[in-house]
């Protein structure tokens, strides 16, 4: 499971075996959401606050090139 980034607490995260369309997963104290990256879009959220999903997309929107990145670096792309 690679981690992308870890940003207060939240773990940015894809999985060695993803697939397209291109995403992150986010996970911390038990919760977990997947985003698709483009558009940026809530694919699920299993536990976080409405805070904590506003939180989530922003921090997304903001690193979503070096998420793009990571991704494409990791499944040769």
């Amino acid at each position: 499971m690679p981690t992308i980034f870890i940003f207060f607490g939240f773990r940015f995260m894809f999985y060695s075996d993803d697939h397209e369309p291109m995403h992150v997963h986010v996970i911390k104290d038990g919760c977990d959401a997947k985003y698709n990256i483009s558009p940026v879009e809530l694919v699920y959220n299993h536990g976080f606050k409405k805070h904590e999903i506003s939180m989530i997309e922003s921090v997304i929107e903001q690193n979503k090139d070096i998420i793009a990145e990571r991704w494409n670096e990791f499944f040769k792309k």
